[in-house]
């Protein structure tokens, strides 16, 4: 045996590959952190809230000379099966009789306010804050509810009240009060799917808006706040004696109806 020490075995290595003179291979992109989805999240949700704010205007400046063609309501019915049902008509082709019975039951301060009538906004205040009665009325003006059936929904939300409110202040505003009016007859519901004057006058008594009685008219304004299940054509007990109250009140509205005239 050789007295010579022999030299360790070491593994063979492979070759290492040969380093980019650019740096290391990328591996992959770098997740996104938390903060820059925020921002992101925040980018998209400024930019729906513009859209849910420009929306609703320009839409009301178009329709200051156009027709509305459907409703935010009109379709809402429509996609629970309700169908839509209308023909849009002027004022001019609606009965006198049908716009004074809806503002003397629905509005009557209708001439006079700018699209919120806070007199009542405050009697709904004073009896929200009444613990022993509660809430036992509603303050929804003509604009408001213009508003409502347009851009909105239905039901009783208080997050769709706080957007109805400015809304009815700027389309009283951009609007007249004929326009106003005359919007309101072409979009608001009588009977399941059935909206505006001319559809209602031929569904209930099977004749034009324009050919309206005054009692017909009154029978409309009666059905107006639940026209689900209240009928005009065939009214109720309940029904007719609404009818009649907006009957005895019509005769004093003639100096409250002065913002119909042209």
């Amino acid at each position: 045996m050789s007295d010579e020490t022999q030299p360790a075995a070491f593994p063979v290595l492979p070759d290492s590959p040969p380093v980019s003179p650019e740096g290391p291979a990328s591996i992959g992109p770098l997740p996104v952190s938390g903060r820059s989805r925020l921002r992101r999240f925040l980018r998209w949700a400024g930019y729906a809230a513009a859209f849910l704010v420009a929306w609703p205007v320009v839409l009301t400046l178009l329709y200051t000379i156009v027709p509305p063609p459907v409703s935010n309501v009109m379709l809402l019915r429509a996609l629970h099966g309700a169908g839509i049902t209308k023909t849009w008509v002027s004022l001019d082709q609606i009965s006198p009789h049908l716009p004074r019975a809806v503002i003397t039951s629905e509005d009557a301060r209708f001439c006079e306010h700018w699209g919120v009538d806070w007199h009542e906004f405050q009697g709904v205040i004073d009896d929200a804050l009444d613990g022993d009665e509660g809430p036992i009325r509603g303050a929804s003006t003509i604009p408001m509810q213009t508003a409502k059936n347009l851009f909105l929904w239905d039901g009783r939300f208080a997050i769709r009240k706080a957007i109805e409110l400015p809304e009815a202040l700027f389309m009283d505003l951009v609007w007249s009060k004929r326009r106003m009016i005359e919007i309101y007859l072409n979009i608001v519901e009588w009977a399941p799917g059935v909206y505006g004057a001319e559809a209602a006058a031929r569904h209930h008594f099977k004749k034009s808006a324009k050919d309206l009685t005054k009692r017909e008219a009154a029978l409309l304004a009666a059905v107006l706040p639940n026209p689900i299940k209240r009928q005009a054509g065939k009214p109720s007990r309940g029904v007719k004696s609404i009818a009649n109250r907006i009957l005895l009140r019509m005769t004093g509205m003639g100096p409250y109806l002065t913002c119909l005239a042209r």
